[in-house]
């Protein structure tokens, strides 16, 4: 099983490398992984997400909090939150193919961001869900080069679960 874990950390050189170092001599993988500053100065949040049961899961939640940097860990996988990620996708594009490429992307509400004589650029935000299914819908395009943040995450103080609400919908229809 895939987990998401939100980790706060101290914003100080190395501590991207002490946590990946963490996993390497583990031999545990990092699939996704994406930094960026948090809430309050001097402080950065850490979104990744990693294989493994939930014993695995704590016992490298207990390693990550023997790092001198780490404030705080979160298991979110199973905490209503809102996911996204963002992904740039340039796909082939004749004259022929550039429209039919444009709606597709209007449905996924991706953007178009360049446009050249054989093909275009999109940039595309939303949940891991719909990354997936908009390479699907245009590889028969052919895919130059696709270029994907890691999924970034925070629980919803709502504790509104979208996704038994997609669930409940669905079994209506």
């Amino acid at each position: 099983m895939k987990h998401t874990l939100s980790v706060l950390v101290e914003d100080e050189a190395g501590v991207l490398t002490r946590i990946a170092g963490l996993f390497a001599r583990r031999g545990f993988n990092i699939e996704s992984l994406a930094v960026g500053p948090a809430e309050q100065n001097g402080i950065s949040r850490i979104t990744m997400v990693v294989p493994g049961d939930d014993r695995v899961i704590e016992q490298l939640t207990k390693q990550l909090y023997k790092l001198i940097n780490v404030l705080k860990v979160q298991d979110i996988t199973e905490t209503p939150c809102v996911e996204r990620e963002l992904m740039l996708l340039k796909v082939n594009a004749t004259s022929s193919t550039r429209s039919e490429i444009v709606e597709l992307a209007q449905i996924f509400r991706a953007r178009v961001v360049d446009v050249a004589e054989d093909s275009l650029t999109l940039e595309v935000v939303g949940d891991p869900g719909k990354m997936v299914a908009i390479v699907q819908v245009l590889q028969k395009f052919g895919l130059r080069e696709v270029a994907r943040t890691g999924k970034i995450a925070l629980t919803r103080e709502s504790g509104v679960n979208t996704e038994l609400l997609k669930s409940l919908e669905a079994a209506k229809v």
